[in-house]
């Protein structure tokens, strides 16, 4: 749109359908999003307007709320979805707070996509060979890309709090700071955008892919979450005598009574599940644990006003507004029901049948399919829509056939 059009409050309409387009283009039929595909008003949510930094000509970016012409959010909206969870949780007179800790690979432009990504050329000439996890100078070849990234961050008012090299090649992660579910939803889409941009300047690409190498561990996004009185601001986790309480309980119930029927809200792609079956601290469970990196639900060392819960399911090309507001219902659902959780898991452990999660995409959608409680929480429109779209980046997948199939299996009896 152009800058006069919006500064004119032009309203700016998109048809519902395309809330629903899959990753390839395409879009379920259309009895999934209403049989006339009428249309939808983006409205620009007024604390969310960016003047984008890293462009030439000047341009600006609104984050939106898609809402039906009739008034209210759209069913289908993922930010639409994340408002209602909050707000449930307000009227209980609470607050969830969380933070995201995003995961990337930054590679060399991969112009054909039947070879493996690369990681870029560094400033010695060199590309990196897998040793420099954790290393303060292993994105030293990276730096030029990374300064301009802290100074869009900077210009958009997105605050860091660390940022490292993570175990992959040419591997990093960023961790927000915690604060509103919302505010941090779009920040991390706001990120995830900002880096890609940045990086098309610079001749690299990023890949947020879950598993975009083979025998390295993917990436991740998790999600700390913790609750608060509204008012108060006190952690509902812990008591006064900074002991864990019921509600810190019932929340770990509810996300694990919930995990195995959202995993495909939190692992959306076949490649997900590649992160998810060659774990690298990637676990594909619903144990809880204390510090135990194993467990798909931790909980991080920390003084009792910190206490929290980590999600360490999703990945990084999860939606970040459905993700959390998946965890966050899940929580609710918990603390509403009284749920109890599983006993904490220590050190080495073998997951329970009753604990396991799906590890196909398929597999995760029939789960999805079946779920009374995912239609209950995010109504049945949105979750039948989803289905749909997802079953088509499914079938798209299985249309062809792989490398390995052709490598493997050609010369087989």
């Amino acid at each position: 749109m152009t800058c006069e059009g919006f500064l004119e409050g032009r309203r700016l309409q998109m048809a519902r359908g395309v809330l629903l387009q899959c990753i390839m283009g395409g879009y379920p039929p259309a009895r999934f999003y209403g049989s006339d595909d009428g249309d939808l008003a983006l409205n620009a949510d007024p604390k969310h307007i960016y003047r984008l930094p890293w462009s030439k000509q000047p341009r600006a970016l609104a984050i939106c709320d898609a809402d039906e012409l009739t008034g209210g959010s759209s069913n289908l909206s993922t930010r639409g979805q994340l408002k209602a969870v909050i707000a449930r949780y307000a009227a209980r007179g609470l607050a969830p707070v969380v933070a995201t800790e995003l995961e990337f690979f930054v590679f060399a432009p991969n112009t054909d996509p039947t070879q493996p990504f690369l990681p870029p050329v560094g400033l010695d000439g060199r590309r990196e060979d897998g040793h420099s996890a954790f290393s303060i100078s292993s994105n030293n070849g990276l730096r030029p890309f990374f300064s301009e990234v802290y100074e869009c961050m900077a210009a958009l008012g997105l605050p860091r709090d660390t940022f490292m090299h993570e175990m992959g090649i040419s591997q990093f992660e960023i961790n927000l700071l915690h604060g509103d579910p919302l505010l941090l939803a779009d920040q991390t889409f706001l990120f995830k955008h900002l880096l890609k941009e940045v990086a098309l300047k610079h001749g690299l690409t990023v890949v947020c892919m879950a598993k975009p190498l083979a025998h390295t561990p993917g990436s991740s996004m998790h999600i700390h979450q913790s609750i608060v009185e509204l008012g108060t601001g006190r952690n509902v986790f812990s008591d006064d005598a900074g002991e864990p309480t019921a509600t810190f309980r019932h929340f770990i119930g509810g996300q694990q009574a919930a995990m195995a029927d959202f995993t495909a809200l939190f692992a959306p792609n076949v490649n997900s599940y590649q992160r998810l079956c060659h774990p690298y601290a990637s676990p594909n469970n619903a144990c809880w644990s204390h510090d135990n990196r194993a467990a798909g639900l931790r909980i991080p060392a920390s003084s009792p006003v910190a206490r929290r819960v980590e999600n360490r399911l999703p990945g990084a090309d999860a939606n970040p507004y459905l993700a959390i507001a998946a965890s966050l219902a899940a929580g609710l659902h918990g603390i509403e029901n009284e749920l109890e959780p599983s006993a904490a898991i220590q050190g080495e452990f073998k997951v329970p049948e009753s604990l396991s999660l799906p590890c196909t995409l398929h597999a995760s959608l029939e789960r999805l399919k079946r779920s009374q409680l995912a239609k209950e929480l995010f109504g049945k429109e949105f979750i039948e829509g989803y289905i749909a779209s997802k079953t088509m980046e499914l079938t798209s997948f299985y249309d062809e056939i792989t490398p390995w199939e052709r490598r493997v299996l050609a010369a087989q009896a």
